[in-house]
């Protein structure tokens, strides 16, 4: 065997290595945190600008009992007319994410059947509108 054949044999070996790999990783299933990721962070200022408006205020408080999981507001806003949604984000099963309009009470609670949310842990991704100013927060859930 000359020298000629090793290396047309060694080429060829490299080639059919790196077209396995190349198939392998087309193979590969690379999904993003959000259908619309790069959508997301063109709107990411929104985000920063609703967490400093959230920060103001006194906080909001998520709290567990046997069928319900309730969200209170932060008591600046009792009574304000309020628009938004909780977004209960489960980063191991997207089918498990929920996204609930928020429907707060005069007392600024909002309950939740635990029966709509798997039980697994969930980043609580919280925003609501009250006129004109944008709120954000975001807790971590763990529905039991």
């Amino acid at each position: 065997m000359t020298w000629g054949n090793k290396l047309l044999i060694v080429f060829i070996l490299f080639g059919t290595l790196i077209g396995t790999l190349v198939y392998k990783c087309m193979q590969q299933n690379f999904e993003l945190v959000s259908k619309d990721y790069y959508g997301e962070e063109l709107r990411y200022q929104d985000k920063i600008d609703g967490v400093t408006n959230a920060n103001k205020l006194s906080g909001v408080k998520v709290t567990e009992d046997i069928a319900d999981v309730s969200i209170q507001l932060p008591k600046e806003l009792n009574g304000a007319a309020l628009t938004g949604e909780a977004w209960f984000y489960c980063a191991n099963n997207a089918s498990n994410d929920r996204k609930i309009p928020l429907n707060i009470s005069d007392s600024g609670t909002m309950l939740i059947a635990k029966n709509k949310l798997a039980k697994t842990k969930y980043l609580l991704k919280l925003t609501w509108e009250s006129g004109k100013e944008k709120f954000y927060t975001e807790q971590n859930v763990e529905v039991k």
